[in-house]
């Protein structure tokens, strides 16, 4: 039938690369087996003889603080790069437990299962880490990392780590079929493959340097570089203040609380934030779809940061009660650990937040430097003071958000501020770019051979 595809094999041929003799129609999909195809045509290897190990780590109680043992999560796995940028921590007393989790130089992470499994990036982080049990570590790869990478998210590689998952409803990979894939042996293009995904990683450096200066430049423009706020173990606050606050909570009553905004005061451009607000409206629940605009939740609003990529659910706009444009700032308003995270929205398509995530939109100031000066540790301490509600559901309602108190700093600093971001911006969008070259250049090399590779590597690394 016309926009059908049927793969018709020999019955001899269903146990070929199928360690678990799966029979239905998905895991014989043409794209598939057209890249075994492709990739028999040409030198390669089992994963398995490639690989130390392919390890599953250990499972232990996911029980969180605010430091310890950095523990990588499937959601820091992204296509051929890992994204430290929502860090979570296992305790310390854990270490003799996961001490086989611990991630070396070199492993290549799948994610195991999940909303984003067949998720590849190596390691190159330069931090300790432990992975979590959704993640399966690639140990010791005889091949260079981020070309194995590069080749398991490309589109001969993608397609064949996806037909392993197994599972309806929470689809799986299993060791075993990892080990049976197909990674064809390119000789000296892998380690130029490898090169790109190092200067992606050298690209994130700088970005993270970018931001750090931005933070840098409006702490010392306020002259708190080196404040440490007040922490008395006691205190007291009249009761005229608390019927007129809305709270009788100890908590919204620190005295840190009150010398921020005193300090801010005390510059002579503070100003209530919901004063410069043209828009201040929380998304709703999208109604997903395969078209429509990408939709932001609260795991796409990183610190200074929004993820605007293939990840991104769509939904249609109709009724939306607000669209995300270039220049919003994007505010999250729920959960542990996310709650009150800001950026700035720097991408050019437009998109829809979800229920969690609160648009801000101003002509008065600039928006970057306002992202900025919330995730400060003077917007910060602000959000902590108004968040609501219990450590099972925590709030920032847009009404408390038009409380915080904002320094509207000189023109001079705000445009310092920003030009540090889109630095920053300008590199990880180039860091993108790398990764993507490097997956094409496996794509190049399979489809079209060696020399068409090596011409493109040579004009990706001249554009670097």
């Amino acid at each position: 039938m016309e926009g059908l595809e049927a793969s018709i094999l020999p019955l001899i041929s269903i146990g070929d690369l199928n360690p678990g003799l799966r029979i239905d129609a998905e895991f014989f999909n043409r794209q598939s087996l057209l890249a075994i195809a492709q990739i028999r045509s040409r030198p390669h290897e089992r994963l398995g003889d490639i690989c130390a190990r392919i390890q599953h780590p250990i499972e232990v109680k996911r029980d969180y603080e605010d430091e310890g043992l950095l523990t990588i999560m499937a959601k820091n796995i992204r296509s051929n790069r890992t994204d430290l940028s929502d860090p979570r921590f296992m305790p310390e007393a854990l270490r003799p437990v996961v001490t086989r989790n611990k991630l070396k130089s070199g492993d290549v992470l799948v994610t195991r299962t999940g909303a984003n499994f067949g998720q590849v990036a190596p390691w190159r982080q330069q931090v300790e880490a432990f992975a979590c049990a959704d993640i399966l570590v690639l140990r010791q790869p005889s091949v260079a990392s981020g070309y194995l990478s590069s080749f398991l998210e490309s589109a001969k590689g993608k397609p064949l780590v996806l037909r392993g998952g197994y599972g309806a409803a929470q689809p799986h990979i299993a060791p075993p079929y990892l080990s049976d894939m197909l990674v064809p042996r390119l000789g000296d293009i892998e380690n130029r493959i490898d090169r790109l995904v190092s200067l992606s990683v050298e690209k994130e450096r700088d970005a993270f340097q970018s931001i750090k200066r931005a933070q840098d430049t409006l702490l010392a423009a306020l002259g708190l570089a080196d404040w440490t706020p007040p922490e008395p173990l006691s205190y007291t606050a009249r009761a005229s203040d608390a019927f007129a606050a809305g709270r009788l909570d100890a908590q919204y009553f620190r005295p840190l609380f009150v010398e921020v905004e005193q300090r801010l005061l005390a510059t002579g451009g503070a100003v209530e934030l919901g004063t410069i607000l043209d828009i201040n409206n929380r998304g709703r629940q999208p109604d997903y779809s395969d078209g429509g605009l990408p939709v932001v939740n609260s795991k796409h609003v990183r610190t200074n940061k929004v993820l605007l990529d293939d990840d991104n659910r769509r939904a249609v706009e109709a009724d939306a009660p607000v669209v995300i444009e270039k220049g919003d700032v994007l505010v999250n308003g729920t959960g542990v650990g996310t709650i009150g995270r800001a950026a700035a929205f720097l991408h050019e398509q437009s998109a829809l937040p979800d229920n969690h995530v609160t648009v801000l939109r101003t002509s008065r100031v600039d928006p970057i430097y306002l992202a900025v000066f919330l995730n400060s540790l003077l917007g910060q301490l602000q959000i902590e003071r108004h968040i609501k509600g219990s450590s099972g559901q925590i709030e920032l309602y847009p009404n408390d958000i038009a409380k915080i108190v904002f320094w509207d700093a000189p023109d001079q600093v705000q445009t310092d501020v920003r030009d540090a971001v889109l630095s920053a911006f300008r590199e990880e969008r180039r860091a993108r770019d790398l990764l993507d070259a490097a997956k094409r250049a496996v794509e190049i090399a399979i489809e079209n051979g060696e020399p068409a590779a090596l011409t493109f590597l040579d004009a990706a690394e001249g554009a670097s």
